[in-house]
């Protein structure tokens, strides 16, 4: 249709935030951006967040960035997602969490991320049998 809006988001979840950028598929300006903090816990190494929380942030940080935009939602096209990486989210049989994620900056587990390395071949055999090594 000829003069509707259309737009995309980009969303980051990051582990401090989730970050949401409205952009126009027509023009690739950026139309609105949107944010909304995640709490991290832990002391002594652990680094710890409410998966939860994460939705909640998802849908506080678009509808943040829908509203900078002055966008209607119908407008959405599409939504591409980035998140954090070697996080560990436990769930249970229903897909809910069981306890806090533990984040990749979590080093409780560098002592046993090591050993099962070395146990297994060292870094680049692991690399090879898996395409990536264990970090804490």
């Amino acid at each position: 249709m000829r003069g509707q809006q259309r737009l995309v988001i980009g969303v980051d979840s990051s582990t401090q935030a989730t970050k949401a950028v409205v952009v126009d598929i027509d023009t690739g300006r950026i139309r609105g951006q949107g944010r909304a903090p995640h709490t991290v816990t832990g002391s002594d190494g652990a680094r710890e967040s409410d998966p939860q929380a994460w939705w909640a942030a998802l849908g506080e940080a678009v509808a943040a960035g829908l509203k900078d935009a002055a966008a209607d939602p119908a407008a959405v096209a599409g939504i591409a997602v980035a998140g954090q990486q070697h996080g560990l989210v436990v769930l249970d049989a229903a897909g809910r969490p069981l306890r806090p994620a533990l984040l990749w900056n979590d080093t409780r587990s560098a002592p046993q991320a090591a050993a099962l390395t070395d146990a297994l071949g060292g870094p680049a055999a692991w690399l090879a049998r898996t395409g990536s090594e264990p970090v804490a």
